[in-house]
């Protein structure tokens, strides 16, 4: 008795290997992702009036890609593409350059988001502009 149970756990042992071989061998081999020679670049701009991202409601979003060639949703991804590139990506650069516009200091904000990724790194941005005069005379990145 002793004997046919070695042998029953021996054969099962090797039936059961055999199979997990052979399944291993069936699975179809998973492609390999080319990341070609590009970073990705790849963001949401959007718009909408408020101070904060948790109360304002979105009324304008755009997509925006930079790599390999500027396209998306946005109005004018060259432009807005270029501008990023001169500051390397750094959206409180774009915000904070001087208006070449005009505006009344009324407060009505309007807040604009990037979420996305910038070359490889995750973005995440906010900014509040005090108007839509102030936004409209800033970058071309958030002229949508």
């Amino acid at each position: 008795m002793r004997y046919t149970t070695g042998a029953v756990a021996l054969g099962a042992a090797l039936v059961l290997g055999t199979l997990a071989t052979s399944a291993q061998a069936a699975a179809p081999a998973q492609p390999s992702r080319s990341g070609g020679l590009y970073a990705p670049t790849e963001l949401v701009l959007t718009m909408g009036q408020g101070e904060s991202r948790a109360t304002t409601t979105v009324q304008r979003a755009v997509t925006l890609s930079c790599t390999p060639v500027a396209t998306g949703s946005h109005p004018d991804p060259k432009s807005a593409c270029a501008q990023l590139r001169a500051v390397a990506g750094d959206f409180n650069a774009v915000t904070s350059a001087p208006s070449q516009r005009l505006c009344t200091k009324e407060w009505a904000p309007v807040l604009v988001t990037a979420d996305g990724v910038w070359q490889g790194k995750r973005v995440s941005y906010t900014y509040t502009f005090a108007n839509s005069c102030m936004m409209a005379g800033s970058s071309s990145v958030f002229q949508f």
